[in-house]
């Protein structure tokens, strides 16, 4: 097994591919199936230090450190490494790209082995629970039998609820941030919006695009419309204002404005790393995500031994508090031990990638208080 230097500095992707085929909850068969994933720090001798870090939608496995070549960091870089809230001393973390992914794991823009070619919508839909399925699998291949902690923003924060649904007994705590236990409404409208756009792109050619020009324009637009809803207005009136480019061309429905600008900058550089169709199914499968399956949410939690750590942020109306909130309340009923947390920021959604010293502090405090077999349910604001 491949380890970061101490300081994390260099890593590496690696990946774990299962020959069997993964039985998806809509009765489908899938396989094989590979997942890319990365690992920070060293397993201790009996394997109790792990701790699991799943991504949001248009994550991957690379959440700290540099990758050969590149100056950009993972997308949690200053969480993670020796000191950190994730201390590698301490903890020995692990982040995989999920099921249905781009960036290393099997999704629609792999090889099908029955055709040889890439899957396309011949992919099976796949759901919050599989990808957490195919999780555990590689869990199992590392050897590890119990997580410390599994960690998630967004729509990592889905996959750390489902752990906690469908495999309870291997987690000892949970960390939820800007989630929720099921999509509103609103939140499957912005997502549906983001799939027509995609599929209106006459180059989409029903995900049979591999190989030709990809629907670049839809899935810009969809990346736009997504990135409106992470931020907040606050955020963008003090980032744009009204502000008008230096460089605008004449009047001709371009880009006149900072923000349009910002935003179809988004856009564009958002297809250079990911894939419509992952897009599509990714979003489905948050749309289709429900913890409580027609149950109150307080019986799903019931007889769960995990504590849990429950952070919100104030600006974030994508996943405004009351999800985080309707969580912790069915945590108290059901007497699962849960401590929230709200943050008051103004940078809405994104606050989960932004806020790093305030969710450090209480990574840090809420781990070390797990390690040591003690944690206090309470209420924090900062």
């Amino acid at each position: 097994m491949k380890q970061a230097n101490a300081a994390l500095g260099i890593v590496e992707t690696q990946y774990a591919t299962v020959t069997e085929k993964l039985e998806l909850e809509s009765g489908e068969k899938l396989g094989p199936v590979t997942l890319a994933y990365e690992t920070y720090g060293t397993l201790n001798h009996d394997r109790s230090n792990a701790v699991l870090i799943c991504h949001a939608l248009s994550g991957d496995a690379h959440v700290a450190g540099y990758h050969a070549g590149e100056h950009k960091p993972g997308w949690w870089h200053d969480l993670v490494g020796p000191g950190r809230a994730f201390d590698t001393h301490k903890y020995f973390i692990i982040c995989s790209n999920v099921l249905g992914g781009c960036r290393g794991s099997t999704g629609p823009g792999s090889i099908n082995p029955a055709t040889s070619e890439p899957y396309g919508l011949r992919f099976p839909l796949i759901t919050i629970g599989d990808m957490v399925k195919a999780q555990q699998l590689l869990i199992q291949y590392l050897g590890i039998g119990r997580l410390r902690a599994v960690v998630g923003g967004s729509m990592g924060g889905m996959q750390a609820l489902q752990w906690l649904h469908s495999a309870s007994g291997r987690v000892e705590s949970a960390i939820l941030i800007a989630t929720a236990a099921k999509h509103s409404p609103q939140q499957i409208a912005f997502n549906e919006v983001g799939r027509q756009a995609i599929m209106a792109d006459h180059h989409w050619q029903d995900g049979n695009y591999y190989g030709e020009r990809r629907p670049l324009k839809g899935l810009a637009v969809a990346r736009m419309v997504g990135h409106i809803t992470y931020m907040s207005e606050v955020s963008m009136l003090e980032k744009f204002g009204r502000q008008q480019k230096d460089d605008k061309d004449p009047f001709k429905f371009r880009a006149d404005f900072e923000v349009e600008g910002y935003l179809q900058h988004r856009g564009d550089s958002f297809v250079k790393r990911f894939d419509a169709n992952s897009y599509l199914y990714i979003t489905k499968a948050m749309d289709f995500f429900d913890l409580t399956a027609e149950r109150p949410l307080q019986e799903v939690f019931r007889g769960i031994g995990a504590k849990l750590l429950v952070i919100g942020f104030r600006s974030d109306w994508l996943y405004p508090i009351w999800q985080l909130q309707e969580i912790v309340r069915a945590c108290k009923i059901a007497g699962v031990n849960a401590t929230y947390c709200e943050i008051d920021s103004t940078y809405g959604h994104d606050a989960f990638l932004v806020e790093i010293e305030q969710e450090a502090h209480l990574i840090t405090h809420f781990l070390k208080r797990v390690s040591s077999g003690y944690t206090a349910g309470d209420v924090y604001e900062i």
